[in-house]
């Protein structure tokens, strides 16, 4: 489906991105208080509608669209979105969380090979070195133990293709849409895989630790006040993120604005270490600094506007028949 696009601003969308993940970074460090008296799918649905409505009025004070031109494909990209991260989600119950959360961040790599095979995009190096690099530094902060990779490992690379998918979506199907649309979607999407998690467990309840353990299983927990305080905080600052992220990927290219979510890692140890004293260690240091330098070499190559071009992959209807070689 070809869409109209605007010019690209791809440093807008860079400074975006970094505002949303030092924002995400910031909130996430607290998911921790929110476990320990609330279960996951409780969240969901507190959270969404917290979100859908807070989106409603906003949208209904200043006149805002936020029914879609297209329904089609916004549902399509809510939808796997939203399966992207209750795949993440159920990931973090089966597996180590570095061994998920590099499954998670794949997803740079993933929206180049998608970008290329089947939007058609030229690929330049310097995404490519700069992916990769990210990667790398990601590998280098959080390093998975490799020696208990199993079946359920391909859980989060599951995860990593579908939001990829969803995130090229956001400009090559949705560029018509509004900002406040997408994020009405997506939000309302996962209110409703809050609510089919809810009835998963009344019907097959399910042992439930104490505290944070329990968060996946735990039905419906009287929310401590500390907990409905960060659910209100995760509304606000989701619905400013996650708003700012579509609309980086909405004005620049995928392969581009996926770069800079590795800056999550760095925000997230930022933040660690401000708010809770966590330390690093010299390998994480490295693998910051590694990031941080595919960050800049990403903004360099796009400034100098000197990338040499790799074509992608030719479609069936370009590529000449047998008579035609």
């Amino acid at each position: 489906m070809t869409r109209p696009f605007a010019a690209p601003r791809p440093l807008a969308a860079a400074a975006m991105i970094l505002t949303a993940m030092a924002t995400m970074g910031l909130i996430d460090n607290y998911v921790r208080v929110i476990a320990e008296t609330t279960g996951l799918w409780q969240f969901h649905v507190v959270r969404s509608s917290m979100c859908l409505g807070l989106l409603a009025i906003y949208a209904r004070l200043t006149g805002t669209r936020l029914q879609p031109r297209h329904w089609g494909v916004v549902v399509a990209r809510s939808a796997i979105l939203s399966v992207a991260l209750v795949t993440y989600f159920g990931a973090l119950v089966l597996l180590p969380i570095s061994e998920v959360i590099a499954g998670l961040f794949t997803a740079p790599i993933w929206v180049l090979l998608l970008s290329a095979l089947f939007f058609d995009k030229s690929l330049g190096r310097v995404r490519i070195v700069a992916v990769i690099a990210g990667f790398v530094g990601v590998m280098l902060v959080l390093r998975p133990d490799t020696g208990t990779l199993t079946w359920l490992t391909a859980l989060p690379l599951i995860s990593g293709v579908l939001y990829a998918l969803a995130q090229i979506a956001t400009r090559e199907w949705c560029a018509e849409e509004t900002a406040l649309t997408l994020l009405f979607g997506f939000f309302a999407a996962l209110g409703l895989w809050g609510l089919v998690g809810l009835a998963g467990l009344s019907l097959f309840p399910q042992p439930v630790p104490a505290g944070p353990e329990g968060f996946p299983w735990r039905l419906w927990g009287q929310m401590s006040v500390a907990a409905w305080g960060w659910t209100v905080a995760q509304a606000l600052g989701s619905i400013f993120a996650v708003g700012l992220i579509i609309r980086a990927y909405q004005i620049a290219e995928a392969s581009f604005v996926a770069v800079f979510e590795y800056a999550l890692l760095i925000f997230a140890v930022f933040w660690g270490y401000v708010l809770l004293g966590q330390t690093v260690d010299g390998w994480a240091l490295t693998g910051i600094a590694v990031i941080v330098g595919s960050g800049a070499v990403m903004v360099l190559g796009t400034r100098g506007a000197a990338t040499t071009e790799i074509p992608a992959p030719a479609t069936p209807e370009a590529t000449p028949g047998p008579q035609a070689r």
